[in-house]
């Protein structure tokens, strides 16, 4: 991000425009909606401009810009259709302390005015920072449509309630109160007054509502991944104790007012206690909050779900499960194959690569047997071991293994290997991110490049 969007106050604020002409007034179309104090610099001004300083809107100086018409200045817009003299007035305007626009010279400005949606005081500010106009457009448009004309009075209205809306106490309730507010439709200020009295004593008079803890799969990291039902769950809660391997763009769609408390575990690492993960989770309960615990990929799958819901049942607080979709389901995808196919494999086993007690043992005589397909969570530390114990139960050391790193995230990586070179291929790889390794599986364009070639030393 380049440009940081922020909403300047301009109330009784300088703000000077250089130019007359078509630019100069798209500009001030939108300038005059706030309350700035406009002046324009023009040798040559539109009629609607001298229009608009004949009624008082704003001042003409009516000539080309000098040296001391910018100072003082919050703004100023360089809009005179012409590079030697936009460079000129901007330069000058530079020296005087303002913050300098050149309309359509994104390089040498030092803002940019976004596309807008005005329900004033609701106002969304659009921006690509000059690199898809059309798409900011295109964008605004499909606010407009969204965006009920009467927002703009429902938001007045709103804010002049805020005082009696503070009868309520700050959080929940509050929040609650508002959002019915602005699901209402309403017709005239006299509808929203007798609107926002009559929430208003529904919410008073209303039971606190007791806290509740979501356990939700945040998905292997592409938001696009992620469940409906977890993107509300997100935009609802108070509280978001998320884990160490949930994507920051998935931590973005949170509601920003919510509390974020990492509780981040790291195989053989640094990690947060389960105890005191339960104890967070709980003790937020237990005041009232919303709760989200967010586990990266689906909370039933090596979660530790049973230990939380376990928790939350001995504190008689009330918890849900919204699943998400597992790693290795957008693993497996990545390299276009699926868990099971028929003629190959019936079943497909999920196992983890350490537990609590360190690495994981698991019925390897089975796992070892040709045709078998697992997939192997927590996997990268213990590499060698799970590959020792396969080769040491018979398996086939050029038995397929594939290793997905970062799964559905723009950064994902394969690694095409056998169980035979598992370790070192592995280490030398260097993965920093988390990984998942299929036993039995290869890429399906690896598979079919094997295949053609068996095909062609048979013939």
């Amino acid at each position: 991000m380049k440009h940081f969007p922020i909403f300047m106050a301009l109330e009784g604020r300088r703000v000077v425009v250089s130019g007359g002409g078509e630019a100069a007034l798209a500009k001030l179309r939108l300038l005059l909606k706030t309350e700035a104090n406009l002046t324009v610099v023009a040798s040559d001004p539109a009629p609607e401009i001298v229009t608009w300083a004949a009624e008082g809107r704003l001042t003409l100086i009516a000539r080309a810009m000098e040296a001391g018409d910018a100072v003082c200045a919050r703004l100023f817009y360089a809009a005179n259709e012409d590079d030697a003299e936009d460079a000129r007035v901007a330069d000058l305007a530079n020296r005087e302390g303002a913050l300098v626009n050149i309309v359509d010279n994104l390089e040498d400005s030092q803002f940019i005015t976004p596309a807008m949606v005005d329900r004033d005081p609701v106002v969304v500010a659009i921006g690509t920072e000059g690199a898809a106009p059309v798409l900011a457009r295109a964008i605004k448009k499909d606010i407009e449509e969204r965006l009920s004309p009467r927002l703009g009075l429902m938001a007045r209205i709103g804010k002049a309630f805020r005082a009696k809306a503070e009868a309520l106490p700050f959080g929940v309730k509050r929040r609650e109160f508002w959002a019915e507010y602005y699901t209402k439709d309403i017709a005239s200020s006299e509808d929203a007054q007798i609107t926002l009295d009559a929430l208003l004593d529904k919410h008073l008079s209303a039971h606190a509502k007791e806290g509740r803890v979501d356990l939700v799969g945040a998905g292997p990291g592409d938001p696009e991944l992620l469940t409906l039902k977890a993107r509300k769950a997100l935009d609802e809660a108070d509280v978001v104790i998320y884990d160490r391997l949930v994507a920051p763009e998935i931590l973005e769609l949170a509601r920003r007012e919510a509390i974020m408390l990492s509780a981040g575990k790291e195989g053989f690492g640094p990690s947060v206690t389960q105890d005191a993960i339960n104890e967070m989770i709980v003790s937020h309960a237990r005041n009232g909050s919303h709760v989200v615990r967010l586990k990266s990929g689906d909370p039933t799958v090596f979660g530790r779900l049973d230990e939380e819901i376990e928790a939350c049942e001995a504190s008689d607080v009330a918890w849900s499960i919204v699943p998400g979709i597992t790693s290795a389901s957008a693993a497996v995808a990545a390299l276009g194959q699926s868990l099971t196919k028929r003629g190959r494999n019936s079943g497909v086993r999920f196992i983890t690569g350490h537990d609590t007690k360190g690495f994981a043992d698991h019925d390897w005589k089975t796992l070892a047997r040709a045709g078998e397909v697992a997939a192997i969570y927590m996997g990268k530390k213990s590499a060698r071991f799970i590959q020792g114990r396969l080769l040491m139960h018979g398996a086939d050391a050029l038995t397929q293994v594939t290793v997905i790193e970062n799964a559905s995230r723009p950064d994902q990586r394969i690694l095409a290997t056998t169980l035979g070179e598992l370790e070192p291929t592995l280490t030398q790889a260097n993965l920093t991110g988390p990984a998942l390794v299929f036993l039995g599986l290869a890429p399906r364009a690896a598979l079919n490049a094997a295949q053609q070639h068996e095909l062609e030393a048979a013939i």
